[in-house]
């Protein structure tokens, strides 16, 4: 099957094991992009014409799902009309499956912003490795016009390989004290389990840094910067959370805590890197949202339940997409250089 071809009589049985779904459909996907473009739309302010602007250009490490797809979309279909290209690791169609998620998101975003008028090109690839690092840089060479005005880097994944030796670190979810335990949320049998989280290892520690933290941001920006295809006034931007007190022994003061104090540390560095071309780097701390990689964090989804039923009651809920595109839809946040430090629930 072509990446932008589907069967419509193709029947697809959801498939669920604890809380990953091992079965997407095309359609929905293509349904879940549109209506994420559809929020980004209503946001935009109609009295404010952004024609005459120029469309930003900007590369998204780790386009296909969570924050990483929803800054592409809140970019290219806000008030910026950015071009992008997007980087990420998805498996298409095969004897085996109809492929992930991520895969149809790449290819229906890209079809909804081409029919806007802006580019979109896809990059598959382990965003690791210097071959994919290569083929960025001459797409941005070819399809952008040789340099990008932002930088998003969101990458989620749980093994991050050394691209010079081969050495593979692996991300652990744990503790960096006692055992933690609480309820999480199984999503096969709909119901709720106690799960309990051991302690991290020192080495487990590291690894968790070394997959998660700001170590391979600051790799992409040196390739980049070396490569003379960072534009003048470049930004960048990385996501973290904090979250409320009641979790942090699992994640503030845990193992992906420790990785995104790693992440803030990366952004203070590279900032000063960044100054010889007048660009900045900057970390958004985001509301908890419910993402592809927010999931896997036990005892978070009873609080992320809790958390949206009292926001929404409120008329405070945002889901991802606003909450992207609070971040990320000011021009003059972009291109003027004004830092905006984002809360966290």
């Amino acid at each position: 099957m072509a990446d932008d071809e589907k069967d419509d009589n193709m029947k697809i049985t959801p498939v669920i094991q604890g809380v990953i779904a091992r079965s997407a459909h095309p359609l929905g996907c293509q349904q879940a992009v549109r209506q994420h473009i559809a929020t980004v739309r209503q946001h935009m302010d109609p009295v404010d014409p952004v024609s005459e602007t120029p469309p930003l250009r900007v590369l998204v490490l780790g386009a296909s799902s969570g924050f990483g797809l929803a800054s592409r979309i809140a970019l290219t279909f806000g008030e910026q009309r950015a071009d992008t290209i997007g980087v990420s690791f998805e498996r298409g169609p095969s004897d085996k499956g109809v492929g992930t998620a991520g895969w149809y998101n790449n290819i229906y975003f890209r079809q909804e912003a081409e029919q806007a008028g802006r580019v979109a090109k896809n990059i598959v690839g382990d965003a690791f490795s210097l071959a994919v690092r290569d083929q960025v840089v001459q797409a941005i060479r070819d399809d952008l016009g040789g340099q990008v005005d932002l930088v998003v880097y969101s990458l989620a994944t749980g093994v991050r390989p050394d691209p010079q030796t081969g050495e593979m670190w692996r991300s652990v979810i744990k503790t960096t004290g006692e055992a933690f335990s609480g309820p999480t949320l199984n999503l096969e049998t709909d119901t709720l389990e106690t799960m309990t989280v051991e302690a991290a290892t020192d080495e487990e520690i590291i690894a968790t840094e070394k997959v998660m933290g700001g170590e391979d941001w600051a790799e992409w920006i040196a390739t980049l910067h070396d490569a003379g295809v960072l534009a003048t006034g470049c930004r960048t931007v990385a996501y973290s959370y904090i979250g409320p007190a009641i979790t942090y022994p699992l994640y503030h003061h845990g193992t992906l805590g420790r990785a995104k104090q790693h992440l803030h540390v990366t952004a203070d560095a590279l900032n000063h890197q960044l100054q010889a071309l007048g660009g900045q780097a900057h970390v958004a701390v985001c509301k908890a949202l419910v993402t592809k990689a927010s999931v896997f964090i036990p005892a978070f989804s009873p609080y992320i339940l809790a958390l949206f039923k009292v926001m929404k009651a409120q008329g405070t809920h945002e889901a991802v997409s606003n909450r992207c595109n609070v971040c990320l839809a000011s021009v003059s946040f972009l291109r003027k250089g004004r830092s905006r430090w984002m809360h966290s629930a």
